[in-house]
């Protein structure tokens, strides 16, 4: 199990977190990607923030693209409202600091669960496909040295949502065996990361073979192509059974998932791409003591956690490829495609 000694750990994090001031800001203004209408991409506009004395102004250098985005897009997610500057992910200055964003926005004082008015920056609040951006000041973090602003935008929110499925949720030891569905987006790399760094070893599962090749280059002992007829079966035949199981589909395949658990095992969700569940065997999971916990983003502490973990681990995100900012068509049909492997950035003025 990860334990942080509270002191240290503590010190750790006063490094990343910059004081709470008087900000005053004289409404900048800068170009932004906004969506105005599903189901066609963004436009670059001149955009001008409103005056705000509670907010800090970062000038971006890059930002990242999330699925959310997509979903955004597309008309998929709840309670949308546009015209919009998408992006949840972005690094940059503040005050000639290089820093980071946290993109959860008000995540409350109950580290179980989020408060009503939690929020994911880039919509409804105005995000990080931009040159400027705001943000509480206390949302704002330095960069680690190790990583440069490309590998910093692409750590945020796929890093926490990372680290809360699998580390607060799953509390993993050195050598737990875990399996990692769907491998190739951020947040199942970060977990791949993150279980590698801690000692576990590490399955994955993909639809294609060349993602798979690369997860085992990168450290995992094996995988299997959830396409392929048999796949569980050869999975628990190459594994032997797993204490940890990370999915973000969830759909029909999930109630292949239960049979992989080894008893007392546990199954973390963050996703549900595949769909709804349906039939799932109970008898499966209450004889085998199989707990199901779900987990969306993170919380405050779980952020600060997550960048002391990366910082003392020198982990650096795993990028697929990088746009220049006038390109974000190019890279929002990147991330249509579904073909990346690892985070999709904009270089906005590197």
């Amino acid at each position: 199990m990860i334990v942080f000694k509270q002191n240290n750990f503590q010190k750790r994090i006063y490094t990343f977190i910059f004081k709470r001031v008087a900000i005053t800001t004289k409404s900048p203004s800068m170009q932004a990607w906004i969506l105005n209408q599903h189901n066609a991409y963004p436009s670059l506009q001149n955009f001008q923030f409103h005056e705000s004395n509670n907010l800090a102004s970062v000038e971006l250098k890059s930002a990242a693209l999330n699925h959310r985005d997509v979903w955004i897009n597309k008309g998929l997610y709840p309670n949308i409202s546009l015209p919009v500057v998408l992006g949840s992910d972005g690094a940059g200055l503040y005050r000639g600091n290089p820093v980071l964003i946290n993109p959860g926005i008000r995540w409350g004082e109950n580290e179980k669960v989020q408060d009503e008015a939690f929020h994911i920056l880039g919509m409804p609040t105005n995000g990080t496909f931009a040159e400027l951006t705001q943000v509480p000041v206390e949302n704002i973090f330095s960069i680690p040295d190790h990583l440069d602003f490309n590998e910093a935008a692409a750590l945020p929110l796929a890093g926490v949502t990372a680290f809360r499925a699998f580390v607060t949720k799953c509390r993993p030891e050195k050598n737990s065996r875990v399996l990692i569905t769907g491998i190739g987006g951020g947040v199942a790399l970060f977990c791949m990361q993150f279980a590698l760094a801690i000692g576990c070893e590490v399955f994955v599962t993909s639809g294609s073979e060349e993602k798979l090749k690369r997860a085992i280059a990168l450290g995992a002992s094996g995988g299997k192509n959830y396409n392929q007829a048999g796949w569980t079966k050869d999975l628990l035949k190459l594994s032997g059974g797993f204490d940890i199981i990370i999915d973000s589909a969830a759909g029909q395949q999930f109630n292949e998932l239960p049979k992989l658990c080894r008893p007392g095992g546990i199954i973390s969700i963050y996703g549900g791409s595949s769909g709804v569940i349906e039939k799932l065997n109970p008898q499966l999971l209450f004889w085998r003591q199989i707990t199901i916990t779900g987990s969306t983003m993170g919380s405050e502490q779980d952020f600060k956690y997550m960048m002391a973990f990366t910082e003392q681990h020198k982990i650096k995100p795993i990028i697929d490829s990088v746009f220049d900012f006038h390109r974000l068509d190019q890279a929002m049909e990147r991330m249509h495609q579904g073909k990346q492997f690892g985070k999709i950035v904009l270089n906005i003025k590197n």
